[in-house]
């Protein structure tokens, strides 16, 4: 029987809190206003409505061939820490072309940039000690793309980091199963995963059309293009850190111990908010003038 440690120890409080404020605060909006010096919701605004649906189906392609290559041994490079930076450059050379032919031309580049991101995620999760060549982990990795965003039909009181991971349990355990029973040879196209394909893509895509807007933004042009590819790499990259460093405390720890920490540091939060809202005012009252 494994003995599991009944508190966390500092450091690792430390990490939970980081990956906290990373998985539930991605921001990956800001960010892009932060780039385009405008918010993103003009480009939002700019997207015809076949466009939203053109994304969609990029997103559910983009997650069926990231799935076909989970499912296969993908390469990665065995060592203590990522290689971020190198992903990251190469995505933005991705960006820079997507960025010079303008909006239409992410179409084509998303399958490419989501191959590098799904490598990057890989590398992060050896990095954090996983065994990369389990259908867990590469479940795991898949779960990263569906972190990076909210659906439209997410409930906002469900949408918390645990709140996905359950919404994703029922298709990720199916298509584990099957996975297990068939191994690398079938394809993502297999119906039993088509549900786990679409409840990715389905967030995916959220995260997705905030790119596509920002990118056809006139003021964009390629070097735009570079930073956003770049942004966007960055952005999976952290919900892949933070993601991979709540799945190693849990090994470690204990999943029930590390959610119960987790709804601490989440509870904490809402008590300081709420806290500063009702926060008393300490100014003196003034006085009363008494004419003479």
């Amino acid at each position: 029987m494994t003995y599991l440690p009944q508190s966390i120890s500092s450091a690792d409080q430390s990490s939970l809190i980081q990956a906290y404020h990373r998985l539930e605060y991605p921001s990956f909006a800001a960010r892009l206003s932060n780039v385009v010096g405008a918010p993103i919701e003009m480009g939002m605004k700019l997207l015809p409505r076949q466009w939203y649906l053109n994304v969609q189906r990029c997103a559910e392609q983009a997650i069926s061939k990231a799935l076909d290559k989970a499912i296969a041994n993908v390469k990665h490079k065995e060592g203590s820490s990522s290689d971020d930076f190198r992903y990251k450059a190469l995505g933005m050379v991705s960006g820079a072309v997507g960025g010079f032919f303008g909006g239409p031309a992410l179409l084509l580049e998303l399958p490419l940039t989501t191959t590098l991101m799904l490598s990057s995620i890989v590398d992060i999760a050896s990095s954090q000690g996983e065994d990369i060549d389990s259908f867990e982990t590469k479940m795991a990795c898949m779960e990263v793309f569906a972190l990076g965003g909210r659906s439209h039909s997410d409930d906002a009181a469900e949408t918390g980091y645990y709140g996905i991971r359950m919404a994703l349990e029922i298709p990720i355990a199916s298509a584990s199963s099957f996975l297990g029973r068939q191994g690398a040879t079938i394809s993502g196209n297999a119906p039993v995963l088509v549900d786990l394909i679409l409840s990715v893509a389905e967030r995916f895509g959220v995260v997705l059309s905030q790119k596509a807007a920002a990118e056809i933004i006139p003021i964009i042009g390629a070097i735009g293009g570079a930073f956003i590819n770049n942004i966007f790499i960055q952005h999976f990259q952290d919900m892949a850190h933070s993601h991979f460093t709540i799945r190693r405390l849990e090994r470690k720890y204990g999943p029930a111990l590390i959610q119960s920490a987790y709804e601490r540091v989440r509870h904490n939060r809402i008590h300081l908010q709420q806290k500063k809202l009702v926060r008393p005012s300490h100014r003196l009252p003034k006085p009363i003038r008494i004419a003479a």
